[in-house]
């Protein structure tokens, strides 16, 4: 089912949990609302569930506005971040719940829940209380007891944030097995850019209640709009240089960097300085310079980072700031240390101009 958000704004007292937010999501997609603590989307998705009322905006569920219908009229499925299982309930009897609820047939119930039992692969665990399952098992439960009412939307709020590094990375690998299998619109809550992009079609980044971007993971990744974007969504070098020219026939930018100049692709610039971003990974280690070389900045290592498949260094940059710098399949012969100098080119069809 798509869902659509127009100009939602929530306040609680003098604090606009939601500031003016609108969105589409569309029917089959997984879609994921991204940013910090207190950013908001929690908040949101509550008020998509019907938990919250809107102060103002409208929410439709495909042509429908359904800022007054009660939650459990919404025809959602909720996964909680604590995932709220009964603790005196068997993993049948928590899974059934919703279907009870629902006055659906003894015989049907049994026959859904062993479906979706061995859809989350937890079939033989029936009897079994949440107590006496891991924190994984625990997850899919409450991702079954969500799914056998069969929603047209899942809603899920953090709900990888209580399990462990490894499990973490296994189980939304799960989540986005069974959510494409199924193909039920889903919108997922995280802080962690990494899952987001993992598991996602479509990611809107949240910030101060406020929507920063929407896009697929790529599209932010590669073209963040904003200086937030940017830095939330990967590491990134946020650097600001003097404009010295405009080549608008190139739409070439010439900017100053401690003495030198630093080309790169982009529209006019409109002040004086502009503010671009580059991904650590983009920058590329030099053996040396030549007159024809553009973008050749020289450096001091002030940290190297040895982790394996990647070495990461910490540079001294133009203006007196410091780059990361990620150099990925490094050879052992090639690896610097603090102190040592360092040539690094800065590709100029990577740049990005942000706006802020």
């Amino acid at each position: 089912m798509r869902v659509q958000l127009n100009g939602i704004t929530k306040c609680f007292g003098a604090t606009r949990a939601i500031d003016d937010i609108s969105l589409t999501i569309e029917e089959g997609d997984f879609f994921t609302l991204l940013g910090p603590s207190g950013c908001g989307k929690t908040t949101l998705l509550r008020t998509i569930a019907g938990f919250h009322s809107p102060d103002s905006g409208e929410i439709r569920f495909g042509d429908r506005v359904i800022n007054s219908i009660p939650p459990h009229q919404r025809e959602t499925g909720m996964v909680f971040q604590n995932y709220a299982l009964f603790p005196h309930l068997s993993v049948f009897d928590n899974v059934a719940y919703g279907l009870r609820a629902r006055r659906i047939s003894r015989t049907e119930t049994a026959g859904r829940v062993a479906e979706i039992l061995k859809s989350v692969q937890l079939g033989g665990l029936e009897g079994r209380f949440p107590s006496q399952l891991s924190g994984g098992q625990q997850q899919r439960v409450a991702l079954a007891r969500a799914l056998v009412i069969s929603p047209q939307i899942l809603l899920m709020d953090e709900p990888l944030s209580n399990l462990d590094a490894k499990l973490r990375v296994s189980m939304r690998e799960e989540i986005r097995r069974i959510q494409k299998r199924m193909g039920i619109t889903t919108i997922y809550v995280t802080h962690d850019q990494e899952e987001a992009m993992a598991v996602s079609d479509q990611i809107a980044i949240l910030n101060r209640g406020r929507l920063e971007q929407a896009g697929t993971p790529a599209g932010i990744y590669f073209r963040p709009a904003s200086r937030f974007a940017a830095e939330f969504m990967g590491g990134s070098n946020i650097l600001e240089f003097p404009v010295i020219a405009y080549d608008a026939q190139t739409e070439e930018i010439v900017a100053g960097a401690g003495g030198q100049k630093i080309y790169f692709k982009g529209d006019k610039p409109t002040g004086r300085s502009i503010t671009v971003s580059i991904r650590p990974e983009w920058i590329r280690v030099v053996p040396s310079s030549g007159p024809e070389d553009r973008n050749v900045l020289a450096g001091t290592v002030v940290s190297s980072s040895f982790l394996g498949a990647m070495v990461r260094y910490r540079v001294s940059g133009p203006e007196g700031k410091e780059l990361t710098i990620e150099v990925h399949h490094p050879d052992e012969g090639d690896i610097r240390a603090d102190g040592e100098q360092l040539m690094y080119q800065i590709p100029a069809d990577r740049l990005v101009v942000l706006r802020g």
